[in-house]
């Protein structure tokens, strides 16, 4: 697992595109699009978009350019970022990134399988624990590109462990690290372990 890890820090910051300083006070104004699935402070209301709220700057901007190029396929998100320039992307993340994000309630049933997977992992399947890259309280790894989990919606995290499966969702890096790891996940594991998430705090 280790190696897995140092491979993957490695990989990132060797091919970790640099972009632009964002200026959250500029990008509130070019947020306000957003706000309409994501909330005006990145805190979605509904369960299928995702908060943004807290989310780390590199991953937002990887992830809105990756939209805006084709590499992910968002369809609620088609034409949004079309004419969006590298420095409102920038300007946008570091607005999300400055507000404060909400934690939401965990199904009881479910939070003790989904401590262990998150804690722990899965090892009779070679499955690391989730800590690794996204902290022991979810906070991710921001500098990294790493991103903030805890309090996300229990749906939107299921919806995106499920489509990394699939091989729906595949703009992770060359190393494919979620790809791996979802695979090794069954329905009722990504439903425990997107649960956990969700009131993670």
């Amino acid at each position: 697992m280790n190696k897995l890890i140092v491979s993957l820090l490695l990989t990132l910051g060797i091919t970790g595109v640099a972009h632009a300083a964002g200026d959250a006070t500029a990008g509130q104004a070019k947020a306000a699009v957003c706000g309409a699935c994501h909330g005006p402070d990145g805190n979605s209301p509904a369960p299928n978009f995702p908060k943004l709220a807290g989310q780390g700057e590199r991953y937002l901007t990887k992830q809105m350019h990756d939209i805006k190029d084709g590499k992910r396929t968002v369809l609620e998100m088609t034409g949004l970022l079309t004419n969006l320039s590298d420095q409102d992307l920038a300007d946008i993340a570091a607005y999300f990134a400055s507000q404060k994000g909400s934690v939401g309630a965990a199904d009881a049933k479910l939070v003790t399988r989904g401590e262990e997977l998150f804690r722990g992992g899965n090892l009779e399947k070679g499955m690391p624990s989730c800590i690794g890259c996204h902290s022991p309280n979810g906070a991710g790894l921001a500098a990294a590109g790493f991103p903030h989990l805890s309090g996300q919606h229990a749906q939107y995290i299921g919806k995106q462990l499920t489509d990394f499966r699939e091989g729906n969702r595949t703009n992770d890096g060359d190393t494919k690290i979620m790809q791996s790891i979802a695979a090794k996940l069954s329905n009722k594991d990504i439903e425990a372990v997107s649960q956990y998430i969700q009131g993670l705090h």
